[in-house]
């Protein structure tokens, strides 16, 4: 039986094209950080209406 396995073939998947998923991932990259800036944005502009509400 040993002798049997003698030459084993290697199954690999082919490889993805880089190319087409480059430009969905910058730009969910570019989407996720304008999210966290316009929430730095409107925590910032809370804090400055809160602090004026205080005076």
């Amino acid at each position: 039986m040993i002798g049997r396995l003698g030459r084993m073939t290697t199954h690999r998947a082919p490889k993805t094209a880089t190319g087409p998923t480059q430009p969905v991932e910058r730009a969910v990259t570019t989407g996720l950080l304008l999210a966290v800036i316009a929430g730095l944005a409107w925590t910032a502009g809370m804090i400055y209406t809160l602090t004026g509400w205080a005076q």
